[in-house]
């Protein structure tokens, strides 16, 4: 079995990323180092309970660790208040200290949402992080990110809060939907295009094979993953600058995820590709990179299944809700957009002072309405 560390560097809180195929099973090995008593609290989801709770929970007490399970709802929605005020009063019933561990076991809502509820738990509790999506290994369980979303725009309440530990079991994408998967792999994709332009010509030549369950190429992709983004969270924690760059796409994205009401209808990373490719053509349209790199991006994305135009949505969404949504985002600064364009594949770069009135033109040429 590969098995793979990246670890990411910040200081005294400075934590590993452990990928393999099957580490569920050695959960306990990995955790007992890290508890200060013998009993753990688990966050999942009811799909998540039903395919690996009980493989957790025997990996767990196979090293003598007691689990209490909190089992929430799945989908967008879980990621709210109410279910955040739920979350934290069970821990509190539970007896969770602040040196206890809770885990973040499911994808990126639970991971988003333990987080955050961990962040404010007797002033902050300590979590690790169980990603069983391919979105949440490559992407949300790492560098700290946590958040709910309001009806103004997604993850706009939430904190900085590091974990102690991720343990990425590769062997669970294969029970995801392949829509899932799909979706996952976008995030992928974002990192071949913002610093790396070999790894997006790997994607190129492997994705299909990863999308098709290869277990060597889904582990290689993310451990190239974890490894860019480690390097850049070690490098901007608080996402002053660089970090920001893991945002290609998103700004555009997470527009289209609020008109869609945060639904299945569009899953997040569906929303991220079609926001990735709005960037390429919104960075060609002002000259920043080739029409042909935005071509060839737009190439990959459809061949993988994911969606590149917003006409091709089976509901249309008035380009003026996009900038009303776009104008939200968490990068705003004085009133106005910053956009995570790209100067070529393999090289993003943060635009400042975005002109408003050029991107509704954008818009409505891409919306029709």
């Amino acid at each position: 079995m590969t098995r793979e560390t990246v670890r990411v560097p910040l200081g005294e809180r400075t934590y590993d990323i452990h990928i393999a195929e099957n580490l569920i099973d050695e959960a306990g090995k990995l955790l007992a180092p890290l508890l200060r008593r013998q009993r753990v609290a688990i966050v999942t989801d009811e799909n998540v309970a039903a395919a690996q709770g009980e493989r957790l929970k025997s990996a767990l007490s196979g090293n003598d660790i007691s689990a209490e399970f909190v089992t929430l709802a799945a989908g967008e929605a879980t990621k709210s208040f109410a279910i955040l005020e739920s979350l934290v009063l069970r821990l509190i019933d539970l007896g969770i200290e602040r040196d206890d561990l809770v885990i973040a076991f499911g994808g990126g809502v639970i991971g988003d949402l333990t987080g955050f509820g961990c962040s404010m738990l007797r002033r902050g509790c300590r979590f690790a992080q169980m990603p069983t999506t391919l979105l949440a290994q490559v992407d949300s369980a790492i560098g700290g990110k946590t958040a709910i979303n309001v009806p103004q725009g997604k993850n706009l309440i939430g904190a900085f809060y590091q974990p102690e530990i991720v343990i990425s079991d590769v062997s669970v994408l294969k029970t995801l939907p392949a829509r899932e998967l799909r979706a996952g792999y976008a995030e992928v994709v974002k990192y071949g295009l913002i610093a790396d332009a070999p790894f997006f010509s790997w994607l190129e030549n492997n994705g299909n094979a990863l999308l098709n369950g290869d277990a060597a190429a889904q582990t290689y992709a993310v451990k190239k993953s974890c490894e860019a983004k480690a390097a850049i969270v070690g490098a901007d924690e608080r996402e002053k600058g660089k970090r920001a760059l893991l945002n290609l796409g998103h700004t555009f994205g997470h527009a289209i995820e609020g008109a869609f009401g945060y639904s299945d209808k569009l899953l997040h990373g569906e929303a991220v590709a079609l926001g990735m490719s709005l960037a390429f053509d919104y960075s060609a349209r002002l000259g920043l990179c080739n029409t042909g790199d935005a071509a060839r991006v737009k190439k990959h994305l459809k061949e993988c299944g994911l969606p590149t135009e917003v006409a091709d949505l089976e509901e249309s969404i008035p380009s003026d809700q996009l900038l009303a949504y776009m104008l939200q985002d968490k990068k705003v600064e004085q009133g106005a957009l910053t956009l995570i364009l790209a100067q070529s594949i393999g090289s993003a770069v943060i635009v400042k002072d975005a002109d408003s009135a050029e991107i509704a033109e954008f818009l409505k040429e891409k919306t029709g309405v």
